[in-house]
């Protein structure tokens, strides 16, 4: 379940990054979120699991991410890895629905690859749509959440989303 507010330090990505680099199609035979984790991004970034160990940690990357396959699994290890969102200039469309549908936040803010550094900290307010750079002392706005889709994070993701409301949609 996710808060209103996310906190965290960057960890800054380019443009481009597949579902095959956010998670290897060599390790979809893997079950336990731990394994997972420990393979999340390790081939753009070596020992990604542990560099961002210990940390809450905030993807931002370039144009792109997460495209090609519409496995659940990329997002998924990114999650399991402990990144608290992804905030990026584009998104791949299954990607980003796939996204939604496990939990993790995933924001679109055009030009954000340009105004912030690695280890930059900020902190993102799902309820009012804006992202503050603690460094930089700046604001940026993205497009807010509708309701159903806010509830559905708040919740953990999809299955949990369904598992509360099951009696409305009964």
């Amino acid at each position: 379940m996710i808060e209103n507010i996310i906190q965290g330090k960057i960890f800054k990505l380019g443009n481009d990054i597949d579902t095959d680099q956010i998670y290897p199609g060599r390790y979809l035979y893997l079950t336990s979120p731990n394994e997972i984790a420990e393979h999340a991004m390790e081939d753009v970034v070596p020992d990604f699991f542990k560099k961002i160990a210990g940390e809450n940690r905030i993807i931002v990357a370039g144009k792109n991410f997460g495209c090609g396959t519409s496995r659940e699994h990329a997002p998924r290890a990114l999650l399991f890895a402990r990144v608290k969102a992804i905030v990026a200039e584009s998104f791949g469309r299954i990607f980003y629905r796939n996204a939604i549908k496990v939990g993790l936040p995933v924001i679109k803010l055009r030009g954000i690859i340009k105004k912030i550094k690695q280890n930059d900290t900020i902190k993102i307010d799902l309820h009012t749509g804006i992202i503050y750079v603690t460094q930089l002392k700046k604001e940026y706005s993205f497009e807010k959440y509708p309701k159903q889709i806010l509830s559905i994070l708040k919740s953990g993701g999809l299955i949990a989303y369904m598992k509360k409301y099951k009696s409305y949609y009964n």
